[in-house]
């Protein structure tokens, strides 16, 4: 019998967090699913293997018991078990009847030998137990959506398309058809499909946020409640504002002339144009602020704006202007480089 090395089949370490395996899970069951690879034989063993890992490290007790048998075990070694191992039985979930049909040796046997001999056959106690064990809710899932700062900033509806799972509508989802594995899942008990979601997202969103969506996620087995959609938001580089927390910064051009004496600008802001005052003597690289309009707070108010000032010279300039510098070059006390 070949030992099975639950941690590195997910590629995760010993003391890997719950959270951590889930995510892992999630990972690689999205890559491996049958409907992603389809006739690929290597990746519906990869899926069957990755979720006999997961079925073993998401439950403490059956992780518990996995890890008595120590650390220094290879994937793939030569396993022996200990002395009263086989005396015990554990039931493992919903995971067998959406594989291999519900009892142990169905179609092969949903999990490895090396699963069966630590947690033994499976077999539910009665109907309803089984019943509850093939209604499971379905797993929460996960995804990313790209959107504008104005949309961060305001908040709007926005359409996200993802491959996502479904109950297979020949079983549903319990992975078996007429006493054997269901031909359209091939026993995954899913299907994968394009589907459509409307995201609405919140004034004060920002890169990082989490939006919940309830039941959206991966479906429950037998036809149990979906799980739920969590949509991660990123921000889209803009070309006038970099985003610091709650505020915004913005570079805007002045000329040599208003920088020495001051004048009434108009500038960007995320909602449109606002007036601002340049002190007189002013230096390139020199920030202004305009409070309150920089992004909405989710809770209520908003950050600032800070104006980068950029003093810019005409590339081409007319003879009248050569004159005029020239003038003032001979004429000015200032000195900038001592």
């Amino acid at each position: 019998m070949k030992f099975k090395d639950y941690y590195e089949i997910l590629g995760v370490k010993r003391d890997a967090s719950e959270d951590q395996i889930r995510q892992a899970y999630r990972k690689l069951a999205r890559k491996h699913h049958p409907d992603l690879n389809p006739g690929d034989k290597t990746a519906e063993e990869k899926f069957k293997e990755i979720n006999e890992a997961n079925e073993v490290l998401s439950d403490p007790e059956k992780r518990k018991r996995y890890d008595q048998l120590g650390a220094n075990w290879r994937d793939g070694a030569e396993f022996t078990p200990p002395p009263g191992w086989g005396q015990v039985n554990v039931d493992f979930g919903d995971l067998r009847d959406i594989f291999g049909g519900g009892a142990a040796g169905a179609s092969g046997g949903a999990f490895s030998d090396f699963f069966e001999m630590l947690f033994g056959g499976g077999r539910a106690s009665s109907g309803d137990s089984r019943r509850a064990r093939t209604r499971a809710r379905g797993q929460d899932a996960e995804a990313e959506m790209e959107i504008s700062l104005e949309d961060a900033h305001r908040g709007g509806r926005h359409r996200i398309t993802l491959q996502a799972a479904r109950g297979c509508p020949t079983c549903n989802g319990t992975g078996t058809s007429n006493g054997g594995v269901c031909p359209t899942c091939r026993g995954a008990g899913q299907v994968v499909s394009p589907k459509t979601i409307d995201v609405n997202i919140p004034p004060g969103a920002r890169a990082g946020s989490v939006i919940r969506i309830p039941r959206q996620g991966q479906p429950g087995a037998g036809g149990a409640e979906p799980g739920d959609l969590f949509v991660k938001l990123q921000l889209k580089p803009h070309s006038a504002f970099a985003v610091t927390g709650d505020d915004l910064t913005t570079d805007v051009p002045i000329t040599p002339s208003e920088a020495v004496l001051g004048a009434t600008i108009e500038v960007p802001t995320i909602d449109g144009k606002a007036e601002m005052k340049v002190p007189a003597g002013s230096q390139s690289g020199q920030r202004l602020r305009l409070r309150g309009q920089g992004l909405n707070k989710r809770g209520g108010g908003r950050g600032d704006l800070y104006v980068r000032l950029k003093i810019v010279v005409p590339a081409q300039p007319s003879e009248r202007e050569k004159q005029l510098y020239q003038e003032l070059a001979e004429a000015g006390q200032f000195k900038p480089r001592g």
